[in-house]
């Protein structure tokens, strides 16, 4: 099988185009979309989390529209069922058949819209979705399309009408973000955006999606160091050990977390992993797979942001690569 190559150099345009792309759209938030772009490079997904209202829909919509892509959308309510997530079988009287036809699931941009809203039955018939990019209706086996980034909304878990996420299924989004309220002339200039109907929805796209799946190969070539791959593990081993922490960083989650800095570094225009990569993408990637114990959790005394940067601070910078290392960096 052929596949498409993609110079690095063009990569990097290309996505630096996207991002301000969705800038049109998201005002102020280049950070954020940076995090949703890693995301996708890395082959994983994305949980946005925050109160109703701060554009979590939107930033889905300017991303999808920016990609070449197939979207489809799902949104959850307590009644929706897993045969409106993945498809069904339909049987047609004059054949004697069974037709599949596929749910919005079947396509290479999921926008999950409010997925704590809905059942744990119907959130976990996402599960093999996410992980092994098929799904299976009726004892058959569908593979999903490629590329396949989920991208889910959440509100608070305070809110009316939410189910907490099983721990599993946390652990399979690559990384969780909130967006938060914008700065007041940011808000400003986003009623007067509205006011003159101007809009980037409309606009063609910047990436096709073979393009996309050309760079995540590339991605997983980027080279982590010997070095720095001790560092994400003593830092996972030290989330483990922390004194506030019920259930740390999990192999899957380390795992996630070196791929996360692979794809910001490529995103960066760099063939390589540096410490930075690791500390930038420590909070996305890990904070929603760290437990905290009851008591911790109920007093406030510690946060998954709070045992990150101690666990960060315990453990020695790199400071010197293996000389494979130095010579990729060279």
């Amino acid at each position: 099988m052929t596949y498409m190559r993609i110079e690095h150099v063009h990569a990097v345009e290309l996505l630096n185009r996207v991002i301000k792309r969705v800038e049109t759209a998201i005002i102020g938030k280049n950070q954020e979309i940076q995090y949703v772009l890693t995301a996708m490079l890395g082959g994983g997904h994305t949980l946005l989390e925050d109160v109703p209202g701060t554009g979590k829909t939107m930033l889905v919509r300017a991303m999808a529209s920016a990609l070449d892509c197939s979207m489809g959308r799902i949104q959850f309510t307590s009644d929706v069922m897993p045969a409106d997530v993945m498809g069904t079988s339909i049987y047609h009287p004059p054949t004697g058949e069974f037709t599949f036809r596929p749910g919005p699931v079947m396509s290479n941009f999921v926008l999950a819209d409010e997925i704590n809203r809905a059942s744990p039955r119907t959130q976990s018939a996402l599960l093999e979705a996410m992980e092994e990019r098929r799904v299976t209706v009726d004892g058959t086996t569908y593979t999903l399309p490629r590329p396949f980034f989920l991208l889910a909304t959440q509100n608070p878990l305070q809110f009316e009408g939410t189910y907490r996420l099983p721990e599993a299924q946390l652990d399979r989004f690559m990384i969780k973000i909130g967006l938060g309220y914008p700065e007041p002339e940011q808000e400003v200039e986003l009623l007067t955006r509205m006011q003159n109907r101007e809009s980037s929805l409309a606009s063609p796209p910047v990436m096709l999606a073979e393009e996309v799946v050309a760079m995540q190969r590339e991605v997983r070539l980027v080279h982590v160091d010997a070095v720095i791959k001790q560092y994400l593990v003593s830092v996972a081993v030290a989330t483990r050990s922390h004194p506030s922490v019920r259930l740390g960083v999990s192999p899957r989650g380390t795992l996630a977390w070196m791929v996360a800095t692979q794809a910001f570094a490529y995103l960066r225009g760099r063939s390589y992993v540096i410490p930075d990569d690791v500390k930038e993408m420590a909070i996305p990637v890990l904070s929603h797979r760290i437990q905290l114990k009851s008591q911790n959790r109920t007093e406030g005394s510690w946060s998954q942001e709070q045992v990150i940067h101690e666990a960060l601070s315990s453990v020695p910078i790199p400071v010197q690569l293996s000389a494979q290392g130095r010579g990729r960096r060279q």
